[in-house]
């Protein structure tokens, strides 16, 4: 286990690199600390696999250091960091038996064998594979043979961080659920750091304690779940985090203020700037709306999405602004209904340039 480091380190895939656009991975500053669940989250080709192999050791960086508990790994092999690696598509002996998978590791270590049989067997009860830990693992389906697949990175006693790429694309939805929830189990029983690649939103956000969001190969922004909900750094974060994104509405100056025609609402003019360099933002969550009887309504129902227990309005403001509410109190709400628009000043969030600026 590690504390992982990452000082000022890039990547290009080109010999010679002339700009920042060459770069795959922009240089970035990360420290991720011992124990505890990261998830590199963004669209493909943002440099999240990148990343990820540069601290396995498959790729040596173009710029910076990779440290572990403070010491200089750049140049390390992948067995000199005593990292596991749990690929997209499970990676495993169909000629053995899950015992005999668990156990492989060890094997080559050369621990003696009562003390493999007491690993294996710890780390199958961790993972739910001791009732099966006799079959053949080619007769598995393919939930089993990815948890056996992270079971023989587990099973070292050795492993400074176990890195997870996409591990979870094969599964079927309602098992990805099980064994995201198994993943934080076992994270916090044995302590190992663990990093996810991935792209899916909700995957990296229930299960990492925090979260990088990357773009382009630059990180845009690293924090908790809560804190890239609630206050994204810019605009990309504030539409790629949450379901539906930020809504963006456009201002106007009004008695020295910022006048936004879809909520009807002033706000403090300190953002500076013209017009057309300002957004706000408000989560579709913090959009409240009831019928209005108003000739000129603030907004139209023009549709409804019924996800069970909350529905998602699509909205279209006066100004002919598109947006979306989510909300569990409007069940009396029709396509066509002319609504009212609130929103409580806590929860805009203004933007200029793309830029969180209050």
């Amino acid at each position: 286990m590690a504390e992982i480091t990452l000082k000022g380190l890039g990547h290009s895939y080109k010999a010679n690199p002339k700009s920042e656009a060459d770069y795959a991975l922009k240089p970035v500053d990360l420290v991720w600390e011992q124990g505890k669940t990261y998830a590199l989250l963004g669209p493909s080709g943002c440099g999240k696999t990148t990343m990820l192999n540069i601290i396995s050791g498959l790729l040596k960086p173009s710029d910076g250091q990779l440290l572990f508990d403070g010491k200089d790994v750049t140049a390390a092999t992948t067995s000199e960091r005593n990292i596991a690696q749990v690929f997209q598509f499970p990676v495993i002996y169909t000629t053995k038996s899950v015992r005999g998978n668990l156990a492989f590791p060890l094997e080559c270590r050369n621990w003696p064998k009562e003390k493999i049989k007491d690993r294996v067997e710890y780390i199958a009860a961790l993972l739910d594979l001791t009732e099966i830990l006799d079959y053949p693992a080619r007769k598995l389906s393919a939930d089993q043979k990815q948890l056996i697949s992270l079971g023989r990175g587990l099973v070292r006693n050795d492993v400074s961080a176990v890195l997870l790429d996409e591990p979870l694309t094969v599964i079927d939805p309602q098992m990805k659920f099980t064994l995201r929830r198994k993943l934080r189990e076992i994270n916090r029983a044995t302590g190992i750091t663990m990093i996810l690649v991935t792209h899916d939103q909700s995957e990296a956000m229930s299960f990492a304690d925090e979260v990088v969001v990357m773009k382009d190969g630059c990180v845009q922004q690293s924090g908790s779940p809560e804190q890239l909900f609630a206050r994204p750094n810019n605009e990309f974060v504030g539409y790629f985090i949450g379901s539906p994104p930020l809504n963006l509405f456009s201002v106007q100056f009004r008695n020295e203020c910022l006048y936004v025609p879809v909520l009807d609402q002033l706000l403090p003019a300190d953002a500076g700037g013209s017009l057309e360099t300002i957004k706000v933002g408000v989560r579709p969550e913090h959009l409240k709306v009831q019928k209005s009887s108003e000739e000129d309504p603030q907004a139209h129902v023009t549709g409804i999405d019924d996800l069970g227990i909350e529905q998602v309005f699509s909205m279209r403001g006066r100004n002919g602004e598109l947006f979306k509410v989510k909300s569990r109190l409007n069940r009396d709400l029709l396509c066509g209904d002319s609504v009212e628009v609130t929103a409580a000043e806590k929860d805009v969030m203004i933007f200029k340039e793309g830029l969180l600026v209050r």
